[in-house]
């Protein structure tokens, strides 16, 4: 027998079945069509994201980074929720406006962006969040070209990284934004250039469960911005520090209380350096707005014994939930929280049984010898914490089996 991760609290049930959004998550199958189906509670993203605003400084802007997730219902309803989205494609730029986000609330990070790209942002009057010297040149030609003002900030690579982070993103040799030592000497060049200096990106690392971790990261971020910002000798209009916050997927994993955070930074935004006593400050989070909201629901369609284990076998799988396989960014496999959703309410048996995919691989494995009720074939098999890196994350066309349903509800 293995654990599993916490079920959200979010999640009750009736009649022995889960409900989603106060609906029962037979019937939104039954709507949807078919399985394999990822349901969205909107309920749920609006109380995180009241909780935040609740807890964080009053005059903090909050970004949506939506590679979590980009399904256009949920990104149309963030816009009411956030103050600006982030981006990392020219694609996530098409869905931010077709979801009726403003071009200027809207910031584009990513390493690799193409000339193509670059021009759709200039045009479109997003903020390009620089990540290296040569992108500069680029951005400031193509918007010459273009007659156009280039909105443009400097994503900068810490001298830091966040402590006990999931995925580390500087402190160090990294391929996103600007070495922290380079950094001033590129806004200068832009600011000198005559574009829009938009201010700073700094992301130090993501799904962090640590209250202090976060803490001491934006400190020190804070205090980074201050310096570069003195190096340059100009106010900067904006400071993104970065997210990192963390939802609890794994055994023994805590929920990230939030609270001494917000207490945290109010403390260190009141007393910031007066190079920054103009500045607006944003936080950029995904996972932790959206990924408790989200459940992934596949049914069982045949239940087998091979030499002594039990397998469920379902017509989802790695292809649409790769992180639940544990094969997306960890090292050891850890069982996500899975329950039965239609005898939601009933007593798990004594003898383990594993939830695989329909895939013609053993990497297909959705929970590893979990405690469940008895499983039978025709059986809802609920997968949690899957409102993030689930359907867009996953290696959707491997083996030419069908897409997944997506809906919200709430």
């Amino acid at each position: 027998m293995k654990p599993m991760g916490p079920i959200p609290a979010w999640f009750a049930s009736e009649e022995a079945m889960l409900l989603i959004g106060g609906c029962g998550a037979a019937s939104l199958v039954d709507e949807a069509g078919d399985t394999p189906l990822f349901v969205y509670d909107l309920g749920i993203i609006e109380a995180q994201i009241r909780h935040l605003r609740d807890v964080m400084p009053p005059d903090l802007s909050i970004h949506y980074a939506i590679k979590a997730n980009p399904y256009l219902p949920l990104l149309a309803h963030m816009v009411g929720l956030v103050d600006g989205f982030d981006i990392a494609s020219g694609g996530e730029l098409d869905m931010a406006l077709a979801a009726g986000q403003s071009p200027d609330h809207i910031s584009f990070a990513g390493p690799g962006k193409r000339d193509d790209e670059l021009a759709a942002a200039i045009s479109a009057g997003v903020t390009l969040n620089l990540e290296s010297e040569g992108e500069a040149a680029r951005a400031l030609q193509i918007a010459e070209r273009l007659g156009r003002k280039p909105n443009l900030a400097v994503r900068v690579n810490p001298d830091f990284d966040l402590r006990g982070s999931g995925m580390r993103m500087g402190g160090g040799a990294k391929p996103f934004g600007v070495d922290a030592d380079r950094a001033a000497a590129l806004a200068r060049t832009v600011i000198d250039a005559g574009a829009n200096w938009r201010g700073w990106h700094i992301f130090a690392g993501s799904q962090a469960l640590d209250p202090m971790a976060l803490i001491e990261t934006q400190a020190a971020t804070i205090a980074l911005a201050a310096r570069l910002s003195e190096q340059v000798g100009v106010t900067p209009p904006l400071v993104n520090l970065g997210g990192g916050f963390g939802i609890p997927y794994f055994p023994g994993d805590v929920r990230l209380d939030i609270r001494p955070i917000g207490v945290a930074l109010a403390e260190a935004l009141e007393s910031r350096p007066a190079i920054l006593a103009d500045t607006r400050f944003a936080l950029e989070l995904g996972r932790w707005l959206v990924g408790e909201a989200g459940v992934y629901l596949t049914r069982v369609i045949d239940v087998k014994d091979s030499q002594g284990e039990r397998f469920a076998i379902v017509d989802g799988g790695m292809h649409h939930q790769l992180a639940a396989s544990g094969n997306f960014g960890t090292v050891v496999r850890r069982n996500y929280p899975i329950a039965i959703a239609n005898k939601f309410d009933h007593a798990s048996l004594a003898d383990p049984v594993s939830v695989v995919g329909c895939l013609c691989t053993p990497l297909d494995r959705l929970g590893d010898k979990v405690a469940l009720p008895s499983i039978e074939v025709g059986d809802l098999i609920a997968v949690f914490m899957a409102g993030a890196y689930g359907a867009t994350a996953s290696p959707a066309a491997f083996l030419g089996h069908p897409a997944p349903r997506e809906m919200v509800v709430g």
